[in-house]
This record gives C-alpha cells, sequence and structure tokens, in this order.
C-alpha cells in the first residue's frame, strides 16, 4: 500500500491534521460562502476541539501556523475567482471576507508576490494543485 502512496494513518495527531486540513480545504475551496465567524471558532466548533491546542498540533506537524495556511488557500480560492472573470475584485474580498480591496491585494502580493491585477493580466496564470500546498 505505501508504495502506491497511501499510508496508513494510525497516528492520532495525523487524522486531527487530516481533518483540520479537510475543513479548511472545504471551507475555503467548496462552500458557497465563507462563515461568518472567525476561522478559529468555526475550526474549533466543526472539530469539537480548543482552537489552542488544533493550532498548537498543527504547526508542530506541518510547521506553518493554521492562518498561514488558510491565507495560502484563499489566495488559491481569489485566483480561481479571478481566472473565471465573473467577479470584480471588490466582489471577491466581499465574498472571501476581506475588509477591503486593498486588504486581499496586499495579502494577494504577499502570498504571490503579484497584484491581483497584474495576476489576471498574465496570459498563463499560474496555479498549483490543492495537494501541494
Amino acid at each position: 500500500m505505501h508504495k502506491s502512496g497511501l499510508e496508513l494513518m494510525d497516528d492520532k495527531r495525523a487524522m486531527l491534521i487530516e481533518k483540520i486540513t479537510n475543513v479548511i480545504v472545504e471551507m475555503v475551496h467548496y462552500s458557497d460562502e465563507l462563515p461568518k465567524v472567525n476561522f478559529s471558532v468555526f475550526l474549533s466548533e466543526k472539530l469539537g476541539l480548543d482552537y489552542h491546542k488544533l493550532a498548537e498540533i498543527f504547526s508542530k506537524t506541518k510547521g506553518i501556523t493554521i492562518e498561514h495556511f488558510i491565507i495560502i488557500h484563499k489566495v488559491e480560492r481569489i485566483k480561481e475567482l479571478i481566472i473565471y472573470d465573473e467577479l470584480n475584485l471588490t466582489e471577491i474580498s466581499y465574498l472571501m471576507h476581506y475588509n477591503s480591496v486593498s486588504h486581499l491585494s496586499r495579502q494577494f502580493k504577499q502570498v504571490t508576490g503579484l497584484t491581483p491585477t497584474f495576476f489576471k493580466s498574465l496570459s498563463r496564470r499560474q496555479r498549483f494543485n490543492l495537494e501541494d500546498l
């Protein structure tokens, strides 16, 4: 089974990390709207565990904070929305729960090195597979 890329998840920590990852991916990429509550409250309620414990385990295991992991996924979702070209940046910032277009733009540039406007103008848009994030 290991040769085919599958591994047993005997470790409770690995299973918890998988659950956290799945909740974040589902929330950011597949929900019609992001939750109105803070992500920390959402994750805690969804998984039935204290957020600080979740954050500590996630950070130690993945080497990245939950917050940064969410930001990376939000930026990938924003890329999708820009590529679809059905919403303008104001609508995208509202949909993704940013306070303003400038906040979205700053975070987008911090992650990608590009402004959303420049990204939109690129003929070849670079996206990552969700599994690689």
